[in-house]
């Protein structure tokens, strides 16, 4: 559900309107409601119930310190993929025994210093990554503590660039290898098997695949056992699709329910890594219309928000909501939103009725996940800034970058031949 709200003609987020947000820190701008990130952290906290779970946020969804800092003050444990996103989580007071990292490329630095901090656990992803955690291990004389992940072989029926566990995706261990592991695992020096993992694909808005792949995450965990592992836990990853324009994905409860449904008498622990359904409605991308542009054959506004700053619509095609702040009396027409890059990829959204004036401000709705964390410096834009509403008071999370910033680390080399 989205964290907006119109009050009379002018849109809000909580109590704020998103004129002051403009007023205040310019746009192109994310804005973020803090109400609503607490209000799903509780809904997939409490929907498990009794059910023993860890719910670790993904948090290459949104990696923004004050979001990480407020999830791990609610008590969520983080799902990484980098020692970057390690390093943020620590540095917004994350505790690393809440950590799952994920990726299928950790580096032998990586692994090292998660180690010496004290993570959770690995997600293992290919048998030459378990040989070089018992490496490791070996090297540093340390007991490192894994999780198979499995690739089940299954379609998520979700984007192909965001579909994670069919056979041709580069995800974990496919289900024979990883039940060929265990006599292996049992010799392998410096490593204890705790879990069984996978992530079959984000935006999915279906429970079946979900059902399907944690029915393979079951009969590995009894193979496992039966050869006297010691499974602590079972780990579904993330992937619950949330409403952009007409999906319908099942609730948080539904989705619960339908699992513990599933591991009901098993003795585990249940790991769940949601991203952009714990914080896609909680964030908006606030932008100004520049130009209007009418052609006899097609309208175009011209905002100051650019795919650098949301990639989703040229990436995947993919359609947000896009909300006036102040509604306009008039006829409305047809426009595509589109920004100052120089692709005709970059767009916002297109097609949208609306009536418009030029300096209009828009907010590109369910934002919060997988806007800023994807955004770049293509044609040397600087990014957006962020800001979080908490009730009637802004707070600026990150600052807008400056031109400056774009090449503060850069070199010039004098030439003086």
């Amino acid at each position: 559900m989205s964290c907006l709200t119109y009050h009379g003609n002018e849109l809000f987020i909580e109590e704020v309107p998103l004129k002051a947000v403009a007023k205040a820190f310019q746009t192109p701008t994310y804005v973020y409601s803090r109400r609503a990130i607490t209000e799903q952290w509780h809904k997939f906290d409490q929907s498990f119930g009794n059910q023993r779970h860890r719910v670790c946020y993904a948090v290459k969804a949104n990696s923004n310190l004050s979001i990480l800092h407020l999830l791990a003050k609610l008590g969520a444990g983080f799902d990484i993929v980098s020692l970057g996103e390690m390093e943020r989580v620590l540095t917004a007071q994350g505790k690393p025994e809440q950590i799952v990292f994920s990726g299928v490329g950790k580096t032998t630095g990586e692994i090292e210093h998660a180690l010496r901090c004290g993570i959770y656990c690995f997600n293992v992803e290919s048998i030459p990554e378990l040989e070089r955690l018992q490496s490791i291990a070996i090297r540093l004389n340390k007991t490192i503590p894994i999780a198979l992940r499995i690739n089940p072989n299954i379609n998520a029926f979700t984007h192909a660039y965001i579909s994670t566990g069919m056979r041709e995706n580069k995800f974990g261990i496919d289900m024979e290898s990883a039940m060929a592991l265990s006599e292996r695992l049992s010799s392998m020096q410096g490593l204890q098997l705790i879990g069984l993992a996978c992530h079959i694909g984000s935006q999915i808005t279906d429970l079946e695949p979900f059902l399907s792949a944690l029915d393979h995450l079951i009969d590995l965990y009894h193979r496992f056992t039966q050869q006297g592992f010691s499974i602590q836990h079972l780990n579904l990853g993330g992937g619950l699709g949330v409403t952009y324009q007409q999906e319908t994905p099942p609730s948080i409860q539904d989705y619960a329910q339908a699992i513990q449904t599933k591991v009901a008498g098993l003795p585990i622990e249940l790991i769940l890594e949601p991203g952009r359904a714990m914080i896609a409605h909680a964030g908006v991308l606030l932008t100004e219309v520049h130009y209007l542009k009418h052609l006899t054959y097609k309208n175009f506004a011209i905002v100051d928000a650019a795919m650098n700053d949301l990639l989703r619509p040229a990436l995947y095609g993919a359609w947000q909501d896009i909300l006036p702040v102040e509604l306009r009396p008039g006829e409305k027409k047809h426009y595509d939103i589109a920004g100052p890059v120089c692709e005709s990829a970059d767009f916002l959204g297109k097609h949208r009725e609306l009536v418009l004036q030029e300096k209009d401000l828009l907010a590109v709705d369910g934002a919060g996940a997988y806007g800023f964390s994807m955004s770049s410096n293509y044609n040397s834009r600087p990014r957006a800034a962020e800001v979080l509403i908490d009730g009637s008071e802004m707070h600026l999370i990150r600052r807008r970058e400056t031109i400056k910033d774009l090449f503060a680390a850069e070199i010039v080399i004098s030439n003086n031949k």
